[in-house]
């Protein structure tokens, strides 16, 4: 199976354009299926049938595996499967069987303003990296834009002007707008600290860290947990806990849906909706402005 699958990931990255994280993603979901078929004696993809594919599930289910990850694993399955019909490789499509778990939407957490104001004051000194972080972190809150869409802009995504952000993916684009306390924070940084902190001085990226090389995803997971824990937050704060914040502020004060659908790049706004269903009474309570920050 594993040159199927080799085969299967490349068509992903070449056909499809996925992210790297998702070709890992299914790598990691088809390996488990392959190591379980192979204690099984079963090496080919040809030679799996209905039933080792239940098992396999039932395996999952039976060592506690959570909903979203069987359900997740099925999803894999039913990609791959998908393409080996198509390409031929077997007779027909087993993974058609398999039924996912029904998965209860887990209701964001979020941080109330205080917390959000203490994670962002953090940052006070003027060191470059104090500068920088200041920057990441007002940004990030401003814009509600994930982790990896934040390490990933370029200068040229920024216009000072207007106070927005042209955010990329590999299939669309958007703008998204930014306050007055992220632009300060971005044009202090802009002033001379992100040009002496880049070893290429001709590099269009926007953030980069000690080394001079482009900020990475676990180098800004680190930075957030250092600054939450400064700040005495108690709850385990990550990229994306500002990101549902962002979102909570602005629909609970007011915002409609389309336009925050819209700025967090939903592709589906009953992904968006979750925010609208939360306890509002909580929320009214805890929120005393759509953003603090702006």
């Amino acid at each position: 199976m594993e040159k199927e699958i080799t085969t299967f990931i490349t068509y992903l990255h070449n056909v499809k354009g996925t992210s790297k994280n998702t070709e890992m993603s299914y790598k990691r979901d088809l390996d488990k299926v392959r190591h379980f078929m192979a204690e099984r004696g079963i090496c080919e993809v040809s030679a799996v049938s209905s039933q080792d594919l239940g098992d396999y599930v039932k395996y999952l289910e039976d060592n506690k595996f959570a909903a979203a990850t069987v359900s997740r694993n099925i999803a894999s399955l039913k990609a791959f499967y998908h393409f080996m019909l198509q390409e031929g490789c077997v007779a027909e499509d087993l993974s058609e069987q398999l039924k996912a778990p029904k998965i209860g939407k887990k209701v964001p957490e979020i941080m109330s303003p205080e917390e959000v104001i203490r994670l962002l004051e953090q940052p006070t000194g003027d060191t470059p990296k104090e500068i920088r972080d200041k920057a990441m972190l007002e940004l990030l809150y401003a814009t509600g834009i994930r982790v990896t869409e934040l390490i990933t802009l370029r200068i040229s995504d920024v216009n000072m002007q207007l106070g927005v952000i042209l955010c990329r993916d590999r299939t669309k684009e958007r703008i998204i707008p930014f306050g007055a306390a992220a632009r300060n924070a971005l044009a202090r940084y802009l002033e001379g600290t992100r040009d002496a902190m880049l070893e290429n001085k001709t590099s269009d990226v926007l953030f980069a860290n000690c080394s001079g090389q482009p900020m990475s995803r676990q180098g800004f997971w680190k930075l957030i947990k250092y600054y939450a824990k400064k700040a005495g937050i108690k709850a385990d704060i990550t990229p994306h806990t500002l990101r549902h914040s962002f979102a909570a502020h602005l629909v609970e004060n007011g915002a409609d849906l389309r336009s925050v659908q819209e700025m967090l790049g939903h592709s589906d706004i009953s992904t968006t909706q979750i925010y609208a269903n939360m306890n509002h009474s909580h929320i009214r309570e805890v929120y005393a402005k759509a953003h603090p920050r702006g």
